[in-house]
C-alpha cells in the first residue's frame, strides 16, 4: 500500500487562515539522485521518507507553536517546552539530512591537494589521513546520530564533533562542513550492524566539491569575524 503524503504547505496555510494568523514559516524537504552503488534502492528510499517525514513533523510543529499558549511556559513540563524540543529535533533531522545526501553518492570523488579544503584540514589536524582517521573515530562514537566536520567560530578552527540523535553535544557557534548520517536506518538493511563499513563505504564517494563550497563560506565567516573583533 503506497502512503499518501499530506502537501504539509497547504495543510498549514488552512490551519493559519482558520485561525486568522501570519503563517512562521514551512520547510519542504530536497530531492536528491543518489547514484552510489554502495547502498540499495530499498535503503535509499527507506532513508528518503524518514527525511521527509522530518520536514513535514517540523511544518505540523511549527503551526501548533504558532497557536500555542506560553504564559503557562516553564522548565520541568508545559506543552510549549514540548513543542520548542519537537521543534528543535525535526528541524534539525532535516537540516543534517539536506547535509549528508548533499555530501554523499559522488562516483568521482576526488580531492586536490592544493584545494582550501585539503589545505585546512591538514592545518588543523596535522595531515588529511589524521582527520580521516578521527572523524571516522566520532562516526563510530554516535549514538544513533552523527559525524560531522564544522569550523568553530569559537575556536577560529576546524574540529569534528559527534552528535547522539539530533540534538546531543551540538557546540555552538558551528558551521557545518561535512555530515554523515550513522544512524542505523541509514545502513541497517544493507549493512546490519557492521557501521564500520558503512562509513568507510560512504567516504570513498564524498562530494568534495559541495565540501569545499562549503569551506569557503566558513572562511568568509572567519574573516567576517576578524574583522568585527578589531
Amino acid at each position: 500500500m503506497t502512503k499518501k503524503r499530506v502537501n504539509m504547505r497547504n495543510l498549514k496555510s488552512q490551519i493559519r487562515k482558520d485561525l486568522g494568523l501570519n503563517e512562521a514559516y514551512v520547510t519542504a524537504s530536497k530531492k536528491f539522485d543518489l547514484n552510489t552503488e554502495l547502498l540499495s534502492q530499498k535503503a535509499k528510499k527507506a532513508h528518503s521518507n524518514l527525511y521527509d517525514d522530518y520536514s513535514d513533523k517540523l511544518n505540523v510543529v511549527s503551526a501548533q507553536l504558532d497557536v500555542a499558549e506560553r504564559e503557562s511556559a516553564n522548565p520541568n513540563y508545559s506543552y510549549y517546552r514540548c513543542l520548542k524540543q519537537e521543534e528543535i529535533h525535526n528541524l534539525n533531522g532535516s537540516y543534517l539530512h539536506t547535509l549528508h545526501f548533499d555530501n554523499i553518492s559522488d562516483l568521482n570523488s576526488v580531492i586536490t591537494m592544493d584545494s582550501i579544503t585539503f589545505l585546512r584540514l591538514e592545518r588543523d589536524f596535522g595531515t588529511f589521513e589524521d582527520w580521516q582517521k578521527d572523524f571516522i573515530a566520532c562516526a563510530l562514537s554516535a549514538r544513533n546520530g552523527w559525524a560531522l566536520t564544522v569550523y568553530s567560530t569559537v575556536l577560529g578552527r576546524y574540529l569534528n564533533i559527534m552528535i547522539d540523535g539530533n540534538t546531543s553535544h551540538i557546540p555552538v557557534g558551528c558551521f557545518p562542513i561535512f555530515c554523515l548520517c550513522v544512524n542505523e536506518a541509514a545502513y541497517f538493511r544493507d549493512y546490519l550492524d557492521d557501521r564500520k563499513s558503512y562509513i568507510y563505504a560512504m567516504m570513498k564517494e564524498v562530494n568534495w566539491n559541495m565540501v569545499e563550497g562549503r569551506v569557503k563560506d566558513a572562511e568568509r565567516i572567519a574573516k567576517l569575524l576578524s574583522k568585527g573583533a578589531k
